[in-house]
């Protein structure tokens, strides 16, 4: 649809709630925004995404826990956080004063932790809570809660009846069937999926000729994990009806161009913004800037569009 000239509409909504636009940090890059406020002005962003958080403080894993790589980044953080009493004293507290919407990131190791979380949040002033389900399940010696089909339905059902706001499931890539699991965690009630997380992998010091992370393994992020992540946000826009946020080595707004082309409804940057603090406005005006000269009226026309049939050819 042609604008006739008009300043293109940004907006887009996800489980009935209006966002501004669709740019949003991912989890864990961000802090909850006091580190990044003199770069940026964080009422521009459709929503700030907080770091994951627990019921009772955890101290992460043990250093080097941060690695770069080629192409990105690798981290073993072990998300460290000071609990969820504390947060809400503090971070929720500071996002207040912004008008911008507000998704926390929930982790736990047991279905049993991320509901205590959840019902901590009922009566807070958030508009969404993310599902961190790559914890691992100290129940089941240490699985990662998305990488089975079963656990990912049961801690999905289990939080969503706590839960007073939306909920989006997080994925972890680390599976064979993205897709099973994502109509898993549908079918638990689920009101949107987040994904990617980040890819499993290592890096090794050739000196100590040691693993460089003191975890051995960790979490690979940036720009070499994008074809990954945009094929499975490709994939599960043809197999599931709630919305999609597009996560994994968007740094540029032709990067999350292309995740809303996919089917994604909303993107979040991550790695891009240790890098370039910001990433995200630019980003924003990026599609903006789009929109205005395809004469496109809103962004949401474009959500999808990829998916479009063509014409076979024949040969």
């Amino acid at each position: 649809m042609r604008n006739g000239g008009k300043r293109p509409d940004m907006a887009v909504k996800i489980s009935g709630v209006e966002l501004k636009n669709p740019v949003m940090p991912a989890s864990g890059t961000f802090g909850s925004g006091k580190e990044f406020d003199e770069y940026l002005d964080l009422n521009r962003l459709g929503m700030v995404v907080t770091k994951g958080v627990a019921d009772v403080p955890w101290k992460g894993n043990s250093t080097p826990r941060v690695a770069e790589t080629y192409g990105g980044m690798l981290n073993s953080v072990g998300l460290q956080n000071p609990g969820i009493h504390h947060f809400i004293r503090e971070d929720i507290l500071f996002l207040e004063g912004y008008d911008t919407k507000i998704m926390v990131n929930i982790a736990g190791r047991s279905i049993e932790e991320y509901v205590r979380v959840v019902r901590a949040l009922q009566n807070q002033p958030v508009d969404f809570l993310e599902l961190n389900i790559s914890c691992p399940n100290i129940k089941e010696g240490g699985v990662a809660f998305g990488t089975d089909v079963d656990m990912a339905y049961q801690v999905t059902k289990k939080v969503k009846e706590a839960a007073k706001q939306p909920l989006i499931v997080k994925l972890s890539p680390n599976v064979t069937d993205i897709v099973a699991v994502a109509k898993a965690c549908e079918a638990a009630g689920a009101d949107g999926i987040s994904l990617i997380n980040t890819l499993l992998g290592m890096k090794m010091d050739i000196k100590t000729r040691r693993p460089v992370l003191a975890n051995t393994f960790g979490g690979l992020s940036g720009p070499a994990i994008k074809p990954v992540a945009l094929r499975m946000v490709y994939q599960l826009a043809k197999e599931i009806n709630i919305p999609i946020i597009g996560i994994g080595g968007i740094a540029t707004w032709e990067d999350a161009l292309e995740f809303i082309l996919a089917g994604a409804t909303a993107v979040q940057v991550g790695t891009a913004n240790f890098r370039n603090p910001r990433a995200m406005i630019e980003i924003i005006e990026g599609l903006e800037s789009y929109l205005k000269e395809e004469n496109i009226d809103g962004i949401e026309e474009l959500i999808g569009a990829g998916h479009e049939s063509k014409e076979e050819n024949p040969c």
